[in-house]
């Protein structure tokens, strides 16, 4: 089908809304970062209070991502969506005005399950939306508010960090401000037209489909996902295992392990703990936040304009070698305690590596990979195995950089950045061009 037989207009604007859930993933995901200095001192943390004060956001998104995966499959996209909308604006209204240690874990806790609903649905939502040509490109959207998010919270912390010891709670509460604009957007989102396909809802399929392009786009999508939703029967998570769907299965999950275990989360997250260690100032740390962001988002446009130019399957490579190599001059400077500027450089390279590449490439390829069949169950599995991984690695980097320096868990890192390139090398297949429903039988073999 030709471009002109879309309304490219109007899902580019849906597809835009619905990452709006991608921004609030990064606000939630940066403002610790400049936050925690902050945190230290009003809650007296030590090594591992640290890490799982930081890590406790990733529990909840574990949560989330099973909470979403039912949901979604039961109730829709747009419904789950809303609910990750509310979480956001209860949690983040809850840490700003949190009395004590406990409540504060537990409200990022809540915000932690917004965030994992919305690191499911808003990239799936985006896939089953989006035209072949452009699904790439569209799902990468939600990349790009992510680290929007990011960067414009960083550079909020960066002025709120003069008010004093409070700094931290308005840091937190104005965290409301963009959940309401949230809320308000999903009202005029359309539900997935292949999740009410699923549910035998043609009609309104039909209708929604016919403002996404012509009569060609909506018989084609028609018969292409009837035809991959023919069994209708409701389906049992150990589907998600069977033999046709399990390598798939495997290739997602462990893109999603090795996503957070390339370690670059260690980076955002940790950024006042890396600069501390080589003797820069508080305002030098906060400020080195805000170069991160600027870089996180130059980047993420660069992969943005070549996911479905260059490919997937490139970028991932290109990715994990360039971080494992990165990775180890970092580890070098920050062992002899050489020059900051020098740091900061190897770390706007890690930052800007990682964005052109694992970042979105990864929300891209798991979006991609599962049949449509088992596709919410299957993606909640992946993010499930992500926010894992990340709450490890996230709260075991202050446990081992007081026992092997600041430095050590770099070069622990470059190793599995290896390993993620033979594994990517082996059995990630590229995906770009060819519409969801051509994929299913990509991964059986």
């Amino acid at each position: 089908m030709k471009n002109d037989d879309y309304n490219n207009s109007y899902i580019l604007a849906i597809s835009f809304i619905s990452a709006l859930g991608g921004y609030l993933f990064g606000f939630d995901f940066a403002v610790i970062s400049g936050a925690l200095p902050f945190l230290r001192i009003v809650f007296e943390l030590d090594a591992w209070w640290e890490g799982f004060l930081t890590g406790s956001l990733a529990l909840g998104c574990i949560v989330g991502c099973l909470i979403a995966g039912k949901l979604s499959d039961q109730y829709g996209r747009k419904s789950g969506l809303f609910c990750a909308a509310l979480l956001f604006a209860i949690s983040s209204f809850g840490m700003g005005i949190a009395p004590d240690l406990e409540i504060f874990v537990l409200m990022r806790f809540l915000s932690g399950i917004g965030v994992g609903m919305a690191s499911m649905l808003s990239p799936m939502y985006i896939a089953e939306i989006s035209p072949a040509h452009v699904r790439g490109r569209n799902v990468a959207i939600n990349q790009l508010t992510i680290v929007i998010g990011i960067l414009i919270t960083n550079l909020v912390n960066y002025k709120l960090s003069s008010l004093g010891e409070d700094s931290w709670r308005w840091m937190f509460g104005l965290g409301v401000v963009p959940s309401l604009f949230f809320l308000i957007g999903i009202v005029w989102l359309p539900e997935s037209p292949r999740w009410l396909i699923a549910k035998g809802r043609l009609e309104e399929a039909r209708a929604v489909l016919l403002r996404f392009g012509n009569s060609t786009v909506v018989d084609k999508t028609m018969v292409e996902v009837v035809q991959s939703n023919k069994e209708a029967s409701p389906i049992s998570f150990k589907e998600v295992l069977y033999k046709s769907v399990r390598p798939a299965v495997v290739v997602g999950v462990t893109l999603a392990i090795f996503q957070q275990f390339c370690g670059i989360n260690v980076v955002f997250n940790y950024t006042s703990t890396i600069f501390e260690s080589i003797g820069a100032s508080l305002d030098h740390q906060l400020f080195e936040t805000v170069s991160i962001g600027i870089v996180n988002l130059l980047f993420t446009l660069v992969a943005m304009w070549q996911v479905d130019r260059l490919g997937r399957r490139p970028l991932m490579l290109i990715g994990s070698l360039g971080l494992a190599i990165t990775y180890v001059v970092l580890a070098f400077l920050l062992q002899n305690q050489l020059s900051s500027v020098m740091v900061s450089i190897f770390v706007l390279l890690s930052i800007s590596v990682y964005a052109t590449s694992l970042a979105p490439v990864t929300w891209v390829l798991i979006s991609d990979i599962f049949p449509n069949r088992v596709r919410g169950m299957a993606t909640s599995l992946a993010m499930v195995a992500l926010w894992s991984a990340y709450f490890i690695l996230v709260f075991t980097f202050p446990i081992l950089a007081e026992k092997l320096g600041t430095y050590g868990p770099f070069y622990l890192y470059a190793a599995i950045c290896v390993f993620g390139f033979v594994f990517v090398l082996r059995k990630v297949k590229e995906t770009k061009g060819q519409t969801l429903e051509e994929l299913e039988g990509n991964f059986r073999h």
